[in-house]
């Protein structure tokens, strides 16, 4: 079991490795998946500032999902954090997956959010 918990420390730090080298000033769409919920928000690692942030934990999001674990979810934060992100004044985002592969849950939250008006 520690030997999973390592590959996934590593497997983030690897892509955060190459987010931090390939967009020096622009915010990172940051997203965590547990087995229940589903998490996105959008980091200004400059300033050490979260700029929007949005889950399936809201009540806002959480009266029309079935479950805060399936695409559909996923969808409905990813474009809710866009909307948010854009209301601030954010238009361009870096992805950042974090040791999840990008599908399924992962790949909806982007999805929705390109949709919301996040370039990435």
């Amino acid at each position: 079991m520690a030997d999973l918990k390592k590959l996934r420390e590593r497997r983030k730090n690897r892509v955060r490795a190459h987010i931090r080298r390939v967009a020096v000033g622009v915010p990172r769409l940051s997203v965590f998946r547990s087995s229940k919920n589903i998490y996105a928000q959008v980091i200004d690692d400059g300033a050490g500032v979260t700029l929007a942030a949005a889950s399936t934990i809201e009540k806002a999001v959480r009266g029309g999902l079935k479950t805060g674990a399936d695409k559909a979810a996923a969808a409905a934060v990813g474009k809710l954090v866009a909307e948010r992100a854009r209301a601030k004044g954010v238009a361009k985002v870096v992805f950042d997956r974090g040791p999840y592969p990008y599908h399924g849950r992962i790949q909806a939250l982007a999805d929705a959010a390109r949709e919301g008006g996040l370039e990435f």
